[in-house]
């Protein structure tokens, strides 16, 4: 699956949109989904939690492994995929529609920018 080019990207393999309102939607790459396997538990941020860059917020489960998810910019919670504690198999099915994660307002909206292009993602998980 590739990697959309209107994404921004981290290192520990979060996928960030910008929304017309400014907030970020987060999720984890096709590539980090499919490294951990079927998920089966997601445990989402609550909404109006404060944020630090780099901070584990999330966690997600698969029948391999449990994984943080970590923010990738500093700022507050807004929005949370509700469906996802039912259905965390929306992950896998479609990280970059549905399987979002969480919306975030960042404290600083020029951070989106400074993340990686997906050319540059994919040549950090050698794609």
């Amino acid at each position: 699956m590739a990697n959309p080019a209107d994404l921004r990207y981290t290192p520990s393999h979060e996928w960030l949109r910008q929304e017309s309102d400014g907030s970020l939607t987060v999720g984890i790459t096709a590539h980090a989904q499919e490294e951990l396997g079927d998920l089966v538990y997601v445990e989402l941020p609550e909404p109006g939690r404060a944020l630090k860059a780099g901070e584990a917020c999330c966690v997600v489960e698969s029948t391999k492994a449990a994984s943080d998810v970590y923010a990738p910019v500093s700022g507050t919670i807004t929005a949370v995929n509700e469906s996802l504690p039912d259905a965390p198999q929306r992950v896998n099915e479609a990280p970059f529609g549905d399987g979002w994660l969480f919306r975030i307002k960042p404290d600083d909206a020029a951070a989106f920018g400074q993340l990686l292009s997906a050319a540059d993602y994919d040549g950090s998980i050698g794609a």
